[in-house]
Protein backbone atom coordinates (compact mmCIF):
# COMPACT_ATOMS: atom_id res chain seq x y z
CA UNK A 1 0.00 0.00 0.00
CA UNK A 2 3.02 2.06 0.75
CA UNK A 3 2.97 5.25 -1.97
CA UNK A 4 5.38 8.21 -2.99
CA UNK A 5 6.03 10.33 0.37
CA UNK A 6 3.36 13.19 0.41
CA UNK A 7 4.74 16.62 0.24
CA UNK A 8 1.64 18.74 1.91
CA UNK A 9 0.83 17.96 5.93
CA UNK A 10 -1.79 15.64 5.95
CA UNK A 11 -3.76 17.54 8.20
CA UNK A 12 -4.56 20.43 6.57
CA UNK A 13 -6.62 18.66 3.48
CA UNK A 14 -8.42 16.48 5.82
CA UNK A 15 -10.41 18.32 8.88
CA UNK A 16 -13.27 19.77 6.53
CA UNK A 17 -16.97 18.12 5.82
CA UNK A 18 -15.75 14.58 4.60
CA UNK A 19 -14.28 14.33 8.16
CA UNK A 20 -17.21 15.27 10.22
CA UNK A 21 -19.37 12.72 7.96
CA UNK A 22 -16.77 10.31 8.80
CA UNK A 23 -17.15 10.21 12.61
CA UNK A 24 -20.52 10.79 13.70
CA UNK A 25 -20.39 9.53 16.79
CA UNK A 26 -17.64 11.90 18.25
CA UNK A 27 -20.54 13.61 20.03
CA UNK A 28 -21.47 16.09 23.22
CA UNK A 29 -21.80 12.80 25.16
CA UNK A 30 -18.34 12.16 24.78
CA UNK A 31 -17.16 15.63 24.75
CA UNK A 32 -18.74 15.77 28.04
CA UNK A 33 -17.00 12.97 29.89
CA UNK A 34 -13.75 13.88 28.86
CA UNK A 35 -14.25 17.15 30.19
CA UNK A 36 -15.66 16.21 33.60
CA UNK A 37 -12.92 13.58 33.61
CA UNK A 38 -10.04 16.78 33.39
CA UNK A 39 -12.08 18.89 35.57
CA UNK A 40 -12.45 15.63 38.14
CA UNK A 41 -8.59 14.54 38.27
CA UNK A 42 -7.03 18.03 37.17
CA UNK A 43 -9.39 21.09 38.47
CA UNK A 44 -7.80 24.23 37.45
CA UNK A 45 -9.76 26.08 39.57
CA UNK A 46 -13.21 27.58 39.37
CA UNK A 47 -13.57 30.17 36.27
CA UNK A 48 -9.85 28.98 35.29
CA UNK A 49 -8.93 29.59 31.72
CA UNK A 50 -8.48 26.67 29.85
CA UNK A 51 -7.14 26.32 26.67
CA UNK A 52 -8.33 23.76 24.24
CA UNK A 53 -5.69 22.86 21.37
CA UNK A 54 -7.18 21.67 18.75
CA UNK A 55 -10.76 22.04 19.37
CA UNK A 56 -12.50 21.51 16.39
CA UNK A 57 -15.77 22.15 15.86
CA UNK A 58 -16.03 23.63 19.49
CA UNK A 59 -17.73 20.32 21.15
CA UNK A 60 -15.44 20.47 24.47
CA UNK A 61 -15.44 24.05 24.46
CA UNK A 62 -18.92 24.36 25.17
CA UNK A 63 -18.71 21.94 28.43
CA UNK A 64 -16.30 23.78 29.86
CA UNK A 65 -18.32 26.74 29.50
CA UNK A 66 -21.44 24.65 30.66
CA UNK A 67 -19.07 24.05 33.87
CA UNK A 68 -17.97 27.95 34.20
CA UNK A 69 -14.78 28.29 32.57
CA UNK A 70 -13.39 30.43 30.67
CA UNK A 71 -12.51 28.39 27.50
CA UNK A 72 -10.22 29.57 24.49
CA UNK A 73 -10.14 27.23 21.23
CA UNK A 74 -6.98 26.35 18.51
CA UNK A 75 -7.54 24.82 15.05
CA UNK A 76 -5.79 25.26 11.82
CA UNK A 77 -8.86 24.02 10.33
CA UNK A 78 -11.16 26.68 8.59
CA UNK A 79 -14.35 24.47 8.38
CA UNK A 80 -14.05 22.99 11.77
CA UNK A 81 -13.36 26.79 13.09
CA UNK A 82 -16.63 27.67 10.87
CA UNK A 83 -18.76 25.44 12.75
CA UNK A 84 -17.14 25.83 16.28
CA UNK A 85 -18.31 29.93 15.79
CA UNK A 86 -21.85 29.23 15.01
CA UNK A 87 -22.47 27.88 18.64
CA UNK A 88 -19.19 29.71 20.38
CA UNK A 89 -18.06 33.49 20.76
CA UNK A 90 -16.10 34.43 18.41
CA UNK A 91 -13.86 36.46 20.50
CA UNK A 92 -12.43 32.87 22.42
CA UNK A 93 -11.51 30.81 19.02
CA UNK A 94 -8.28 31.73 16.83
CA UNK A 95 -6.87 30.04 14.05
CA UNK A 96 -3.21 29.02 14.64
CA UNK A 97 -1.00 26.06 14.06
CA UNK A 98 -0.44 24.26 17.72
CA UNK A 99 3.57 24.14 16.76
CA UNK A 100 3.06 28.19 17.34
CA UNK A 101 0.26 29.04 20.23
CA UNK A 102 -0.26 32.97 19.58
CA UNK A 103 -0.07 33.54 23.71
CA UNK A 104 2.33 34.82 26.04
CA UNK A 105 3.82 32.41 28.85
CA UNK A 106 1.51 31.34 31.40
CA UNK A 107 -2.03 32.75 29.89
CA UNK A 108 -3.94 29.91 31.16
CA UNK A 109 -4.41 28.45 34.13
CA UNK A 110 -4.92 24.83 32.25
CA UNK A 111 -4.68 23.35 28.54
CA UNK A 112 -6.27 20.11 27.26
CA UNK A 113 -5.71 18.26 23.59
CA UNK A 114 -8.40 15.55 23.42
CA UNK A 115 -9.29 12.33 21.00
CA UNK A 116 -5.66 12.26 19.37
CA UNK A 117 -4.86 15.70 18.28
CA UNK A 118 -0.91 15.11 19.07
CA UNK A 119 1.99 13.10 17.05
CA UNK A 120 0.31 14.76 13.53
CA UNK A 121 3.89 15.50 12.27
CA UNK A 122 6.40 13.90 10.08
CA UNK A 123 9.09 15.05 12.19
CA UNK A 124 9.26 14.10 15.91
CA UNK A 125 10.89 17.22 16.47
CA UNK A 126 7.58 19.30 15.80
CA UNK A 127 5.74 16.89 18.45
CA UNK A 128 8.16 18.12 21.30
CA UNK A 129 7.56 21.43 19.82
CA UNK A 130 3.82 21.41 20.72
CA UNK A 131 4.57 19.73 24.44
CA UNK A 132 6.81 22.72 24.80
CA UNK A 133 4.37 24.96 23.74
CA UNK A 134 1.66 23.55 25.79
CA UNK A 135 3.51 23.79 28.84
CA UNK A 136 4.73 27.30 27.69
CA UNK A 137 1.52 29.36 27.92
CA UNK A 138 -0.08 27.29 31.56
CA UNK A 139 0.90 28.71 34.38
CA UNK A 140 3.07 26.66 36.40
CA UNK A 141 1.37 24.55 38.72
CA UNK A 142 -1.95 24.59 36.25
CA UNK A 143 -3.48 21.49 34.70
CA UNK A 144 -2.73 20.02 31.41
CA UNK A 145 -4.86 16.60 29.91
CA UNK A 146 -3.02 14.80 26.87
CA UNK A 147 -5.82 12.52 25.16
CA UNK A 148 -3.87 9.84 23.14
CA UNK A 149 -4.51 6.61 21.62
CA UNK A 150 -3.25 3.29 22.84
CA UNK A 151 0.01 2.79 20.55
CA UNK A 152 0.42 -0.99 21.72
CA UNK A 153 -3.50 -1.53 21.14
CA UNK A 154 -2.84 0.14 17.98
CA UNK A 155 -0.26 -2.11 16.46
CA UNK A 156 -1.81 -5.45 17.70
CA UNK A 157 -5.55 -5.10 16.48
CA UNK A 158 -5.07 -2.78 13.49
CA UNK A 159 -6.98 -3.86 10.38
CA UNK A 160 -5.98 -3.55 7.38
CA UNK A 161 -8.76 -2.62 5.41
CA UNK A 162 -12.69 -1.79 5.85
CA UNK A 163 -15.60 0.02 3.76
CA UNK A 164 -18.90 1.20 4.60
CA UNK A 165 -21.46 2.63 2.59
CA UNK A 166 -23.29 6.04 4.61
CA UNK A 167 -25.28 8.55 2.72
CA UNK A 168 -24.67 7.41 -0.71
CA UNK A 169 -21.24 7.34 -0.46
CA UNK A 170 -18.88 4.39 0.10
CA UNK A 171 -16.02 4.80 2.45
CA UNK A 172 -13.09 2.65 1.61
CA UNK A 173 -10.08 2.94 4.68
CA UNK A 174 -6.57 1.30 4.21
CA UNK A 175 -4.12 0.92 7.26
CA UNK A 176 -0.53 0.60 7.38
CA UNK A 177 1.74 1.02 10.33
CA UNK A 178 5.08 2.48 8.63
CA UNK A 179 8.03 4.54 10.18
CA UNK A 180 6.78 4.23 13.55
CA UNK A 181 3.64 5.84 12.38
CA UNK A 182 -0.50 4.44 11.57
CA UNK A 183 -1.15 5.61 8.29
CA UNK A 184 -5.30 5.54 7.38
CA UNK A 185 -5.55 6.12 3.49
CA UNK A 186 -9.21 7.07 3.06
CA UNK A 187 -11.30 6.93 -0.18
CA UNK A 188 -14.49 8.13 -0.53
CA UNK A 189 -16.61 7.27 -3.48
CA UNK A 190 -19.77 8.50 -4.70
CA UNK A 191 -21.98 5.69 -5.15
CA UNK A 192 -24.14 7.47 -7.97
CA UNK A 193 -21.60 9.26 -10.33
CA UNK A 194 -18.58 7.21 -8.98
CA UNK A 195 -16.56 10.46 -8.11
CA UNK A 196 -14.29 10.37 -5.48
CA UNK A 197 -11.60 11.89 -3.06
CA UNK A 198 -8.94 10.91 -0.88
CA UNK A 199 -7.87 11.63 1.95
CA UNK A 200 -4.96 10.72 4.61
CA UNK A 201 -4.53 10.52 8.82
CA UNK A 202 -1.07 9.76 10.37
CA UNK A 203 -0.25 10.00 13.54
CA UNK A 204 3.05 8.54 15.24
CA UNK A 205 2.60 6.00 17.60
CA UNK A 206 3.93 6.54 20.79
CA UNK A 207 4.29 4.22 23.48
CA UNK A 208 3.23 5.29 27.25
CA UNK A 209 6.82 5.51 28.20
CA UNK A 210 8.06 7.58 24.92
CA UNK A 211 5.18 9.95 25.75
CA UNK A 212 5.55 10.45 29.56
CA UNK A 213 9.43 11.25 28.65
CA UNK A 214 8.47 13.22 26.28
CA UNK A 215 6.06 15.40 28.75
CA UNK A 216 8.63 15.80 31.18
CA UNK A 217 11.15 16.89 29.09
CA UNK A 218 8.83 19.77 28.23
CA UNK A 219 8.29 20.25 31.82
CA UNK A 220 4.78 18.88 32.28
CA UNK A 221 4.46 16.39 35.16
CA UNK A 222 2.16 13.30 35.31
CA UNK A 223 0.03 12.71 38.08
CA UNK A 224 -2.97 10.64 36.49
CA UNK A 225 -2.83 8.24 33.84
CA UNK A 226 -6.53 6.90 32.57
CA UNK A 227 -7.63 4.68 29.60
CA UNK A 228 -10.77 5.42 28.92
CA UNK A 229 -12.91 8.94 29.37
CA UNK A 230 -14.45 6.81 32.53
CA UNK A 231 -11.28 7.32 34.37
CA UNK A 232 -10.42 3.51 35.01
CA UNK A 233 -6.98 2.90 35.29
CA UNK A 234 -4.60 3.13 31.79
CA UNK A 235 -4.21 -0.60 30.71
CA UNK A 236 -2.76 -2.83 27.74
CA UNK A 237 -5.96 -3.62 26.73
CA UNK A 238 -7.37 0.28 27.23
CA UNK A 239 -8.97 2.09 24.23
CA UNK A 240 -7.24 4.91 25.11
CA UNK A 241 -3.80 6.55 26.50
CA UNK A 242 -5.08 9.87 28.98
CA UNK A 243 -2.09 11.61 30.75
CA UNK A 244 -2.97 14.29 33.17
CA UNK A 245 -1.14 16.55 35.54
CA UNK A 246 0.62 19.99 36.20
CA UNK A 247 3.15 22.11 34.56
CA UNK A 248 6.49 22.11 36.97
CA UNK A 249 8.78 24.70 34.75
CA UNK A 250 8.54 26.45 31.94
CA UNK A 251 10.24 24.30 29.29
CA UNK A 252 13.61 25.43 27.89
CA UNK A 253 13.90 26.92 24.47
CA UNK A 254 14.00 23.92 22.12
CA UNK A 255 17.63 23.40 20.61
Amino acid sequence: MSGPTPTREWFRDWFGEEYIALYPHRDEGEAKAAVDLFLTAVPPGPQATVLDLACGAGRHMREFRTAGLEATGLDLSRELLRRARSQTPVDSLVRADMREIPFEDGAFDGVTSFFTSFGYFREPLDDRRVLREMGRVVKRGGSFMLDFLNADRVRRELVPEDMREMDGKRIIQRREILDGCVIKRIRIESTTDGSASHFEERVRLYSRAELASLLEEAGLEISHRFGDYEGATFRSTSPRLILAGHVMALPEAAS
